[in-house]
């Protein structure tokens, strides 16, 4: 008997294994044949050891040239022809605008649409903005929607901005982020203080809010606070909105702030810090980052954006400011420097809000029923 076939579409190899293998090990827990189409990097073994395939295409994120995104739908159909697979599992905005479109060409009708934030439609403001979220709209909904297409999602506010209903479970699921592992990442006792020292780990992004990190930590040391920031990641030379390496080593000669690059060991980070701070302007789905400084019982200082306000209660597992207000940040930053107890309390509520259906096993179970329902017959399961 044949197995059911699931064929993943990503941007790159490293998001995908940074994000998504919980869904391919779901998948493989169902005895489906896995597939992962995505630009290679350095990540084949990761994916592969979950019992996946990976299908390397090359593709530059960057370019809009009608040309070239012609030439990308005409590969993707062709790759996924060839793989037939009973469902499409397309991750992020450009994959899905992309190879939505090459499913529909090649016949799949079981396609599921994994918006992991709504990226720079989600963080810009304006009538220009306002256009591309509307003609997104149109092409999600009209041009590459059907009868079993659903649309996964991290947070329930992304749903109503495409013009769906987040109660609509026969077209709209929403998973807790991507999940983390609690009996992996585990809490450690706070650094002793003073100083207060802040972590911020993410893409060097400009819609991160990094340059408001920078700026809050300044106004809140000016106000006596001995606060520290290190900023963890690298930029990305794919992305348009990407601080440049000179803006990151002009910071990091700022007293209180130091620039350390990208990092794996995300428990040495935790272990080494008192506080997440992720200022986001938008267009998050749930950030990883907030996910795995909750696990290791650290609180988040985030803003009133899609995804980071749906996670943190404010004033129980951190504080929600709101976006692009780098004084508001600094004032947080006075009150949890004076009250480490505060921070651990908080952190203490922000794990337990963690295990509280935002587990990778909570994401595995969540996807493994979307699929079981797509597919429409039971599949059993080959794992416990």
């Amino acid at each position: 008997m044949r197995r059911p076939k699931l064929l993943f579409v990503a941007t790159e190899d490293w998001f995908f294994a940074s994000h998504f293998l919980p869904m391919a090990r779901a998948a493989r827990e169902l005895d489906f044949d896995v597939a992962v189409i995505a630009r290679e990097r350095q990540h084949r073994r990761i994916i592969e050891a979950t019992g996946a395939r990976l299908i390397a295409l090359e593709a530059e994120r960057r370019s809009l040239d009608p040309r070239a995104l012609f030439a990308q739908v005409q590969a993707l159909r062709r790759l996924i022809a060839a793989e037939n697979p009973d469902i499409l599992h397309c991750i992020a905005l450009k994959p899905i605008a992309l190879a939505g479109l090459a499913g529909r060409l090649a016949g799949v009708e079981r396609r599921i649409y994994a918006l992991t934030g709504l990226g720079f439609l989600g963080a810009r403001q304006g009538v220009v903005a306002e256009a591309a979220r509307l003609a997104t709209k149109l092409w999600l909904r009209g041009a590459i929607d059907g009868p079993r297409v659903r649309f996964l999602f991290e947070n329930p506010d992304d749903p109503v901005t495409l013009g769906l209903d987040p109660q609509d479970a026969a077209k709209v699921a929403i998973v807790g982020g991507a999940g983390v592992d609690p009996l992996v990442l585990m809490p450690e006792p706070m650094p002793q203080s003073p100083p207060f020292k802040v972590a911020l780990v993410a893409r060097m992004l400009w819609s991160k809010g990094v340059d408001l990190a920078v700026e809050a930590v300044r106004l809140a040391r000016s106000e006596g606070a001995r606060v520290e920031l290190t900023i963890h990641g690298a930029p990305d030379p794919s992305n348009p909105k990407a601080i440049p390496e000179a803006t990151l080593k002009e910071w990091a000669a700022r007293p209180g702030i130091n620039w350390a690059g990208p990092t794996r060991d995300i428990e040495g980070v935790w272990r080494h810090h008192h506080l997440c701070c992720l200022p986001s302007r938008g267009g998050e789905g749930l950030p990883r980052t907030i996910l795995e400084a909750a696990a290791c019982g650290r609180p988040i200082l985030t803003t009133d954006v899609p995804g980071c306000r749906s996670f943190v209660r404010d004033g129980q597992d951190g504080m929600v400011v709101p976006p692009d207000d780098a004084a508001a940040l600094a004032r947080a930053l006075v009150v949890f420097a004076g009250s480490p107890a505060l921070a651990e309390r908080m952190g203490a509520s922000a794990r337990a809000r963690l295990i509280d259906g935002h587990t990778e096993r909570d994401v595995m179970n969540a996807v493994k029923g979307l699929y079981r329902g797509l597919l429409g017959a039971p599949t059993t399961d080959v794992v416990a």
